[in-house]
């Protein structure tokens, strides 16, 4: 069972986490490096971009404000710093999508969850694969 418990923490900037694998028989090192979004790194995060031959944007489907975020702000952070390393949009949260304590916590907001098609419209718009599961 996972208990959650509220506390106060220090966000770091990045982690990061390595698994290897084989790719069309060959041996592969996957690295995925998780950044903070939060402003105050701004200046940091792109230390982690050099190389990168993918990129995930994440959002949540139930934070309408970090999927304006994709177009805001990621889309042109990562397209001013890696030109055209090839994005995938994830949609991430789902099984929040039909919980009902969710759905009123975002009708008190008069907000809803991110759609399925909100999502490809995004993804289109950006030129980008989309992914939600």
């Amino acid at each position: 069972m996972l208990v959650f418990v509220s506390f106060i923490f220090t966000l770091c900037s990045f982690d990061n986490y390595s698994a290897n694998m084989m790719l069309d028989g060959n041996p592969v090192t996957l690295g995925l490096w998780d950044t903070a979004g939060q402003e105050d790194y701004d200046r940091l995060r792109p230390l982690a971009y050099p190389e990168a031959d993918v990129f995930l944007i994440c959002f949540s489907l139930v934070i309408p404000s970090s999927f304006q975020n994709v177009r805001a702000k990621w889309y042109n952070e990562v397209r001013h710093h890696c030109g055209n390393v090839p994005l995938i949009l994830v949609g991430t949260m789902m099984d929040l999508r039909d919980d009902e304590d969710m759905m009123k916590k975002l009708k008190k907001k008069k907000l809803s969850p991110i759609t399925c098609n909100q999502g490809s419209l995004m993804a289109k718009e950006i030129g980008q694969l989309w992914i939600h599961r």
